[in-house]
């Protein structure tokens, strides 16, 4: 058991070292061939937060294990809005710009409806296995690459970068890439593969798996991004950061490892996903007075409170 806890561990150090070396590489790469600075920020940073998840789910599609797969992405959606952002506005109260409220939050609750629609195929069709089919992939796609659209003409207004580019020698770029690759993929396999033994040696199923422990330790990137921005009053790039990644999540990456492997859906998760929806919504009404746009300390802590109460209640 202790050598499983240890490699499960061992993974989330390669996701996250794996998905550092990522964006440092690919970052420097992107400067090189003079890409803009909000481009750099708006895919190659959001992406390489949202990596490990990624890596995470393709690797659950590949052997087989939905569950995982699901419960990652639903479980890491939630830990960011109501753990992440709840600690964020706790240590400094969050103002943010008002296109977030009114376009981003809006975008991530209609992301959230997609995908529950789209994997609760019985409900519309009774006696259809509830799954999310190569067709559905493509749904999320198209409304990911509308996302797209969206952040380039956000970079055609002029919205300001905040990212720090460092840029590095050609070969090391190339390595970073490379290694962090490496890393990603190794890390991805260990998490998934000892995660799920862990699950059977104690009995817990692999959605809860998924939706803790997996959710968790995929959401590490996003949480240290998100305070060091708060830390450094950039509380856009903090709040930015989980929206981004939540569509990011809900789009592209079930979108893609559904195209790998169309996956079973579980209609366990149906009360996680709608605790997700509920969570995207009770931010944007904490957003909602067009004279402050921000989230305060102690709304922050009912956030955090909504997670302690969804893990005692629902992860049982």
């Amino acid at each position: 058991m202790i050598v499983y806890m240890f490699l499960v561990a061992l993974g989330f150090a390669l996701l996250i070292g794996g998905a550092n070396f990522l964006v440092r590489g690919a970052s420097s790469l992107a400067l090189k061939l003079k890409v803009p600075d909000i481009v750099i920020g708006l895919t190659v940073v959001a992406f390489g937060t949202s990596t490990p998840e990624m890596i995470v789910n393709l690797v659950s599609a590949h052997h087989g294990t939905a569950d995982i797969a699901f419960g990652n992405i639903i479980g890491s959606n939630l830990f960011n809005i109501l753990v992440i952002l709840g600690i964020c506005a706790l240590v400094r109260p969050l103002h943010v710009k008002r296109g977030t409220t009114w376009s981003e939050i809006p975008f991530a609750l209609l992301t959230s409806f997609i995908l529950l629609i789209l994997v609760n195929d019985s409900h519309f069709t009774p006696g259809a296995p509830d799954v999310l089919s190569w067709g559905d992939g493509l749904v999320l796609l198209g409304f990911f690459a509308i996302f797209l659209v969206y952040t380039h003409n956000l970079s055609k207004r002029g919205a300001e970068s905040e990212s720090s580019t460092h840029l590095y020698p050609l070969w090391m770029s190339l390595a970073f890439i490379v290694g962090g690759l490496a890393g990603l993929i190794g890390g991805g396999n260990l998490v998934v593969d000892y995660s799920v033994k862990l699950a059977r040696m104690f009995n817990v199923s692999e959605s809860i798996i998924g939706l803790t422990i997996v959710a968790i330790g995929t959401s590490l990137p996003e949480l240290s991004t998100s305070l060091i921005a708060t830390l450094k009053h950039k509380p856009d790039i903090a709040v930015g950061n989980v929206i981004g990644s939540n569509i990011f999540n809900l789009l592209f990456i079930m979108g893609v490892t559904s195209l790998v492997s169309p996956l079973k859906y579980s209609k366990v998760f149906n009360p996680s996903q709608f605790v997700m929806i509920g969570a995207t919504f009770l931010l944007f009404i904490m957003m909602f007075n067009p004279k402050r746009h921000r989230i305060d300390r102690w709304e922050g802590a009912i956030l955090v409170t909504v997670y302690v109460l969804y893990s005692v209640f629902f992860l049982r």
